[in-house]
């Protein structure tokens, strides 16, 4: 009942173009609707950082992925299956997704996410959402709810009520899949 509650209540704050503060299958984030620009800058502003530092997207599944990808590399399937942690990949040509989210390059970060109370809550909000760490940009990330900057608290619209969700992970890996066949990784 508690989970079903604070999917509610997130997919009301997204709905209205707020922020949220949540757990993901990494790290805390924040998070907004990624096809809304207005929201997504929110976010910038938020952690204090450029725009042209692009952010990340979580989807529920890979149907989900394919609406707003123009095109998945066929070994991207194979590195979300065989993935052995949370993994996000650099995606060329998004589409459907608020312009300042995309980098100068058309490309757009996207993890298909893990976490039980993620893939349930974008599934019922039908929409990718941001996932960026709950920090102010060039601060460490934090590793646990407590140690969350007193700024990011204050300036979310809501924070999700699920404190023990979260497992002390670390960042997701990054790997770059452009459509000429290329594969660079940029975190592990």
């Amino acid at each position: 009942m508690e989970l079903i509650q604070e999917i509610n209540n997130s997919i009301a704050q997204l709905n209205e173009g707020n922020l949220i503060l949540y757990p993901t299958d990494t790290v805390w984030g924040v998070g907004c609707d990624a096809t809304n620009p207005e929201a997504v800058k929110k976010v910038y502003d938020l952690k204090n950082r450029e725009d042209s530092k692009a952010l990340i997207c979580l989807v529920a599944h890979q149907a989900m992925l394919e609406r707003y990808v123009e095109q998945v590399p066929e070994v991207a399937y194979d590195i979300m299956d065989l993935a052995t942690k949370p993994t996000t990949i650099v995606f060329d040509a998004p589409k459907g997704i608020a312009s300042n989210l995309v980098a100068a390059d058309n490309t757009l970060a996207i993890r298909v996410a893990s976490d039980e109370f993620c893939k349930k809550l974008i599934n019922k909000f039908g929409k990718p959402i941001v996932s960026t760490s709950a920090n102010i940009s060039g601060m460490p990330t934090p590793q646990d709810f407590k140690s969350i900057h007193p700024n990011i608290l204050k300036g979310v619209d809501y924070v999700v009520n699920l404190p023990l969700v979260n497992k002390d992970t670390p960042p997701s890996s990054i790997i770059k899949l452009s459509n000429d066949g290329k594969v660079k990784v940029i975190r592990e």
